[in-house]
């Protein structure tokens, strides 16, 4: 590294505190300095770097180029190591596990083996976030997202947790006679859709079935869809561990499986991680074992 490059650290933290709060006044408090020193050291900062941070031009002072590029630079730089302090000396310890996963695994896999965890941790706070989005871990954010997919998400660490293929169900009773020999059988059936999600019109269109405009669409939580699909409601495309039971008593039948290789991963930022994370990947990594 070179180390002589760097600017005096209490200017970067003046920087830093004022892109956070984005006012001279705001960057004082947070440093317990004035406001003029807070100015000073942002003018010393500039001097060093023989460029213009600021647009001083209007009322506001405001960022340019330069200064927003090295704004994400100090905010990312900063925060990681207030992170990692914090992890190190246990500050956070008492903030909950924030989990993000989808509605469906967090009903159908997740919520039924919780006790366990708890049982084993009854000390650690959980906060489960149940969204189909993709959501971005950031430091003091959610620790943790259970994906499905092939486990090659950038910037991330991925850990295969559960294997299980994509299947369209249905239940016996919408079925009935109906003759089904190619995806484009179906077109015409009613679908269930997880809300944020189309995982139904990804699958026919990967089947070569295109929009149709007879086909009847509902879109519902991912736990509400699969009650949805055992009252014969609709067609839906889901992981069969999750419907293993319902196929095996008879409730729901599979039409059709994608021999992929995805599955659920357990997906982590890279570093250090917090005791509450490291409790919950190693009960997770048991619960693999065990399943």
């Amino acid at each position: 590294m070179n180390w002589h490059s760097l600017p005096p650290l209490p200017a970067l933290r003046a920087f830093a505190a004022f892109v956070d709060t984005g006012s001279l006044t705001g960057a004082g408090a947070a440093l317990n300095v004035s406001h003029a020193a807070i100015s000073q050291q942002l003018r010393g900062l500039e001097r060093h770097l023989d460029i213009a941070l600021f647009d001083r031009s209007g009322r506001a002072l405001d960022l340019t180029d330069a200064g927003r590029l090295l704004a994400a630079a100090t905010t990312a730089g900063f925060q990681r190591m207030i992170e990692t302090i914090e992890t190190l000396t246990g500050a956070d310890a008492d903030r909950p596990l924030h989990v993000s996963t989808t509605p469906t695994f967090a009903a159908s896999w997740l919520m039924p083996r919780l006790p366990e965890f708890r049982a084993d941790h009854p000390d650690i706070d959980i906060m489960i976030d149940p969204s189909p989005q993709i959501v971005t871990l950031e430091p003091g954010g959610i620790d943790i997202a259970i994906r499905y997919g092939p486990g090659d998400w950038p910037g991330l660490e991925s850990e295969r947790l559960l294997t299980s293929p994509m299947i369209v169900i249905a239940a016996p009773s919408l079925m009935g006679d109906r003759k089904v020999d190619s995806p484009a059988d179906l077109t015409a059936a009613p679908w269930l859709e997880e809300l944020g999600t189309s995982e139904a019109s990804h699958w026919l269109a990967r089947h070569g079935v295109g929009p149709d405009p007879e086909r009847r669409t509902i879109a519902l939580p991912g736990n509400m869809m699969l009650d949805a699909a055992r009252n014969g409601q609709g067609l839906a495309v889901t992981v069969r561990s999750f419907v293993e039971a319902d196929l095996e008593a008879g409730r729901l039948v599979a039409l059709f499986t994608a021999q992929e290789g995805a599955g659920y991963h357990i997906v982590t930022r890279s570093g250090l991680q917090r005791p509450p994370l490291r409790a919950f990947v190693r009960w997770l990594r048991r619960r693999k074992a065990t399943d």
